[in-house]
């Protein structure tokens, strides 16, 4: 894990964040995204239900991610795998936040996206942080959460990020894939980006 810290893993989730809001070569930016997907559902809530079923159906897919090659721009080195799941996901993330009528360029709901990457363990991780979980919790964050929260969400998030890596053996490969050079392959799991996604869902639209 001597390849890998808290900082690392917090620079990455910035890089992805700020890649799924721009975009990526041949890729959708967040917002675009969520515009598609409402385009074609009945509601933001059926919207972001159906987003969240293809991203999981996406991220099931053996070299889903082998075409991004704006991941060759990650200003750190990671395992390629980590790379595109924060991408992929925080992508997905930003986009149900723009469904529920978020603006995903704020740094609250940035760090409230960052916060849905712990899935199932968000709201113990949101508690550490200060910020306590209710219903309709999205509306009052977004306008309540100060600059020293902001960062406590961060730091938690970065923290649970690199145990949750570490404990699957992701950062102990000994193998460390630089996104300098060469075709980024990684696959990321379904049942992750399904927690992850609810977590959004249930959190910026309801």
């Amino acid at each position: 894990m001597a390849n890998m810290n808290q900082g690392t893993i917090i620079r990455a989730l910035d890089w992805a964040y700020d890649h799924a809001l721009d975009g990526l070569p041949g890729c959708e930016t967040a917002e675009e995204l969520a515009w598609d997907y409402l385009a074609d559902a009945a509601s933001p809530s059926a919207a972001a239900r159906s987003l969240v079923r293809w991203q999981v159906a996406k991220s099931s897919t053996t070299g889903f991610v082998t075409g991004l090659g704006g991941l060759m721009t990650m200003p750190v080195t990671v395992p390629a795998d980590i790379a595109s799941t924060l991408y992929v996901q925080l992508r997905m993330n930003a986009a149900i936040a723009t469904l529920g009528g978020h603006d995903p360029r704020s740094d609250r709901v940035r760090a409230l996206a960052y916060l849905c990457l712990c899935g199932d363990g968000m709201k113990e991780v949101a508690q550490q942080a200060g910020v306590q979980i209710g219903k309709k919790m999205a509306q009052q964050a977004v306008k309540r959460i100060s600059g020293e929260t902001i960062k406590a969400v961060n730091k938690r998030v970065g923290f649970r990020l690199l145990t949750k890596f570490g404990e699957k053996g992701v950062v102990n490969l000994g193998k460390m894939i630089p996104l300098a050079g060469g075709i980024v392959g990684a696959t990321f799991g379904g049942v992750s980006t399904y927690a992850v996604g609810r977590t959004a869902r249930a959190l910026f639209v309801g």
